[in-house]
């Protein structure tokens, strides 16, 4: 079926007339010929993190799934605002979430993982409307019980849905119009990457760049998926980087607030780190005169967890700020402590790798 497929981060949804402004764009592009729209969303800015402390709140050892639930809620109220900021135009649209989108996981709750796919109730909803909505970041397990894939993981549900209806190309619309070679808003220099390998993006995104989920990633390069980053602004949608099969350029990421943990052994050590590797989550391993330790860079939240229920005892000792410098030779990785010199190392790094580059504040005319 030809669909194209969008997807709208929850820095789209700052506002509530933002749902009209998405909405608006989604009319332009059925009236210069689209055939179909699959419009993925996440929560509004902050409501995930808002959800959380509700539930801990109430029970702070509420079960996993019943957190789940809970915060799939955030993806479902902007699925359910889009459609009717789209309904008010008289699109005929219909929003979808979890239970009906065709996507079956594990029991992982917190970031399950994808173990089949079935496209029939996103095609039927397809041949009568114009449009669908579907909620980002959720599924269902075999049990019927809705899954969280994961902290901005609404990319992954995006390419999931382009590869179940047979496009070859997802819509990834954020604040920014693409990958850069820095955090825009904490680098005025970093420059914007007009083409990106998947293999290079990934290791980006593991390493601490926002602009796109690790594991939607990796399943877009498994299934041939183009990734075409976009920023919607008031002049229309910009078109940044496209994630494909080429590109690279040298990079630095940071990642911030990453828990570490000391290990008594190296036995632990290996244990601890075999169990991540397990469920795909990445590490740091560290050996010098503090003794063995591990950061946790990526799924925080999710391998924290794991860690907790493991039956192995690494003991947190605090954060951390990971900053990496990636390039066609391999990483380089630096552990800082304060936040504002990790920044300051960014720039640093920055500087050396772009040294002939004007700086210009990211969203400023030039």
């Amino acid at each position: 079926m030809n669909a194209t497929v969008l997807k709208f981060g929850g820095s789209s949804f700052r506002h509530t007339e933002d749902y009209h402004r998405v909405a608006g764009h989604i009319a332009d592009r059925l009236a210069t010929g689209e055939g179909k729209i699959v419009a993925v969303v996440s929560a509004m800015s902050g409501i995930t993190d808002n959800l959380k402390e509700v539930m801990l709140n109430v029970n702070k050892k509420a079960s996993p799934s019943n957190v789940d639930a809970a915060l799939a809620t955030g993806e479902m109220i902007s699925a359910c605002c889009l459609e009717a900021a789209i309904s008010r135009l008289r699109i005929p649209v219909m929003s979808l979430n979890g239970y009906s989108l065709g996507i079956r996981t594990n029991s992982d709750f917190g970031r399950a993982s994808i173990e089949s796919v079935d496209p029939k109730q996103i095609m039927a909803a397809l041949l009568e409307h114009d449009v669908i909505v579907a909620a980002g970041a959720q599924a269902i397990d075999q049990s019927g019980r809705l899954t969280f894939l994961g902290r901005n993981s609404s990319d992954l549900t995006a390419i999931v849905i382009a590869s179940m209806l047979g496009e070859h190309a997802c819509e990834i619309y954020s604040d920014v119009p693409g990958v850069y070679t820095a955090d825009p808003y904490l680098v005025p220099g970093a420059q914007l990457i007009p083409e990106l390998a998947y293999q290079t993006i990934l290791q980006m995104s593991l390493h601490g760049a926002k602009v796109l989920h690790h594991r939607g990633v990796h399943y877009a390069e498994k299934h041939r998926v183009s990734i075409i980053c976009k920023s919607l602004t008031s002049d229309g949608a910009i078109t940044g980087t496209i994630v494909s099969g080429h590109g690279n350029a040298r990079s630095v990421t940071v990642a911030r607030d990453s828990p570490v943990f000391s290990c008594a052994s190296l036995e632990e050590c290996d244990s601890l780190c075999a169990l991540l590797a397990r469920h795909d989550i990445n590490v740091l391993r560290l050996e010098d005169s503090h003794g063995v330790r591990v950061c946790i860079v990526s799924d925080i939240d999710f391998a924290q967890r794991l860690v907790s229920l493991a039956d192995i005892g690494p003991v947190f000792i605090g954060l951390s700020n990971v900053v990496t410098e990636l390039d066609s030779s391999g990483l380089l990785v630096h552990l800082v402590g304060d936040y504002d010199g990790a920044i300051s190392l960014v720039r640093q790094i920055h500087e050396q790798m772009y040294p002939a580059v004007v700086s210009v504040p990211f969203g400023a005319s030039v």
